[in-house]
């Protein structure tokens, strides 16, 4: 079984610095890793293989670090990778990057499963699977819990906050995984050192036909400014009740 795993290049979220005078991230010389729900599908499509057989295939599209970037799936386990590599990638929407991997994946003869994180580490668009499986015209499933795959069949159950559910798809199929599916490994310092060794293809996008457009424009990232009142009220008392009501009145926040 050859097993799919949509990986993106992101920085690392633990290393970036906040400027105290205009609360901007600051994202100079942090370095580059894979983001964290995709280490997830990762370690599943690894657990999969380990139980019925085949390889593992990272995908990815990404700037030119990317090349080195991989080396940390290719370390968790991944068999080999299929790059699309250009600086046009970095900040590219969803609609760009699923493109770009579908072309990728078209490279690959034959696969039964492509797995992927529900959402990315830095935008969490949550878009990327959807718009894959639209593309490639396979069924898809959403916010996987735990997986299990049997011969041609493919179960799963969703965690949809209020109720888990069971589905079971035929395949290959597009999968997104939530990050309690499993822990990542940590990889050892020889699988490190053999990842370099490992197969990988490096594409341009001209490649493979595919050309980057960009629709979406990221004109801020800051939180929302909170302006506290500080207004105290009273546990229990009838007039700091009415007190309170009627301040969630003036903010909008209830209606009478």
């Amino acid at each position: 079984m050859n097993i799919i795993v949509c990986v993106k290049q992101t920085v690392d979220l633990q290393q970036v610095r906040v400027r105290k005078e205009t609360r901007e991230p600051v994202f100079d010389n942090v370095p580059l890793t894979i983001g964290n729900i995709d280490k997830n599908a990762l370690e599943e499509a690894v657990r999969i293989r380990e139980k019925v057989g085949g390889k593992v295939i990272a995908v990815s599209a990404g700037s030119e670090q990317l090349a080195d970037t991989i080396k940390e799936a290719l370390a968790m386990g991944a068999d080999e990778a299929i790059l699309v590599v250009s600086p046009e990638f970095e900040g590219a929407d969803s609609g760009v990057a699923a493109a770009a991997l579908a072309k990728a994946i078209g490279r690959v003869e034959d696969y039964s499963l492509i797995l992927l994180g529900e959402g990315s580490a830095d935008n969490y668009s949550g878009q990327v699977g959807p718009r894959l499986a639209e593309i490639l015209g396979l069924p898809q499933v959403t916010y996987v819990s735990s997986l299990e795959v049997e011969n041609d069949t493919i179960k799963a159950v969703r965690n949809l906050d209020d109720c888990f559910e069971n589905v079971e798809v035929g395949t290959p199929a597009v999968v997104s995984v939530v990050s309690e599916i499993n822990e990542p490994r940590i990889p050892s310092v020889t699988q490190i050192l053999k990842a370099g060794k490992k197969p990988k293809e490096v594409f341009k996008p001209e490649d493979l036909g595919i050309e980057i457009t960009r629709s979406i424009d990221t004109l801020s990232n800051l939180a929302p400014e909170q302006d506290r009142k500080r207004i105290l009220f009273q546990e229990g008392a009838d007039k700091d009740v009415a007190s309170l009501a009627a301040a969630l009145e003036a903010e909008g926040l209830v209606r009478r």
